[in-house]
């Protein structure tokens, strides 16, 4: 397969099937992830992908909450891309967040979720403590993935045009992990993992884009990954 191209049908056929958990994702019980470094209070922003809200992300932040972090949604309502406007409020949420808490936050984006973490830092690193990526498409050709076609048709502006002066692909000056997979069917391995210089560290896990933030052992080593980062 070649890791700079979007991924090739028979792998995106088989994210099919993990639609059901990103569906039941609010109902399901969340459980403290054995083993893993305890969140001691750390406030984690967790933010979704395209086509969904917080509702996706509700076992992460339950078993990130049962770790003992403070995760908290990102209330930017159904994602259907980013603009000013939702750029903005995703600001004035990581800002009522550090207010909230007294101290920096661990940003958590969820593929397109991983673009509002990046830029945030970017812009604000006296509020971040660190981003962590979960199949996000940030690094190269942003038509390296199987979902440009909806981006574009859902917005205004072309996948590799948007209505923001920020790169994402820019290191911002906080740590910064992406969890990328070659079993992604969505988001092609390169633009996830990035460039060396574009991230602190990556680290390939065995998981296919919709089940990193529903699945339980997917959800467990993100939340292990995240401890390990923060106490490092």
């Amino acid at each position: 397969m070649d890791d700079t191209a979007p991924p090739p049908l028979s792998l995106w056929l088989r994210e099919l099937p993990y639609t059901v958990p990103i569906l039941l994702s609010p109902l399901r019980a969340a459980r403290r992830v054995a083993g893993a470094h305890g969140g001691a209070g750390q406030p984690v922003l967790v933010f979704p992908g395209i086509l969904s809200s917080d509702k996706a992300t509700a076992l992460l932040r339950g078993t990130l909450a049962r770790t003992g972090y403070h995760p908290y949604p990102s209330e930017l309502g159904f994602v259907t891309g980013i603009t000013r406007e939702t750029m903005a409020r995703a600001l004035d949420r990581l800002a009522a967040v550090a207010g909230a808490e007294g101290r920096k936050v661990a940003l958590l984006g969820w593929s397109l979720g991983g673009l509002y973490a990046r830029v945030l830092a970017q812009r604000h690193p006296e509020l971040v403590e660190l981003v962590m990526t979960l199949g996000t498409p940030f690094s190269g050709d942003r038509h390296a993935n199987n979902a440009w076609r909806i981006y574009e048709a859902l917005n205004d502006h072309r996948v590799d045009d948007p209505p923001l002066p920020d790169d994402p692909a820019v290191k911002p000056p906080v740590p910064t992990i992406a969890l990328w997979s070659r079993q992604d069917g969505i988001v092609a391995p390169d633009s996830a993992r990035g460039r060396p210089e574009e991230r602190d560290a990556e680290v390939e896990v065995p998981f296919h884009h919709f089940a990193l933030a529903t699945t339980r052992p997917a959800v467990a080593r993100v939340v292990t990954e995240l401890g390990r980062a923060l106490a490092g």
